[in-house]
């Protein structure tokens, strides 16, 4: 994982919680990660990592609040730890 994609992971989990996160750098982050990502054509991202899945907004502006803690979430049921990742 280079530094960016240890960057926007850290900006995820980051108290507080940041409404400045780019979506596509999001994105990358999940495929970095080995997830399955697709677009369902109906608005949404489908992401498939470790054994969880979620469907998140196809926005192009920057993620809100809510978005990132719906993120967070999905990315520790995934069993992903950012401590794991140094900044």
């Amino acid at each position: 994982m280079n530094h960016r994609h240890r960057k926007v992971l850290h900006a995820l989990f980051a108290h507080p919680v940041s409404a400045n996160i780019d979506p596509k750098h999001v994105q990358s982050v999940f495929e970095e990660l080995g997830a399955e990502v697709e677009h369902t054509g109906t608005g949404r991202i489908g992401v498939k990592l470790n054994g969880q899945s979620h469907a998140f907004h196809d926005t192009h502006h920057s993620l809100s609040k809510e978005e990132v803690v719906a993120i967070r979430h999905f990315l520790t049921q995934a069993g992903i730890d950012p401590t794991a990742y140094p900044a």
